[in-house]
């Protein structure tokens, strides 16, 4: 037979204390890095010709 579970009547809450704004900065320094590399190396190529 199985065995009948036990249950627990607790309350779990879920803090949200962490904070994206650092990771959406983050996110932000690393597309611009990736734009201005990729503008770059496109005006490289454009000048060599």
């Amino acid at each position: 037979m199985a065995k009948a579970e036990l249950k627990t009547k607790q309350k779990t809450e879920v803090e949200d204390s962490s904070s994206l704004k650092g990771t959406l900065a983050s996110v932000f320094f690393l597309g611009a890095f990736i734009i201005v590399t990729w503008v770059s190396v496109y005006y490289l190529f454009v000048e060599r010709f």
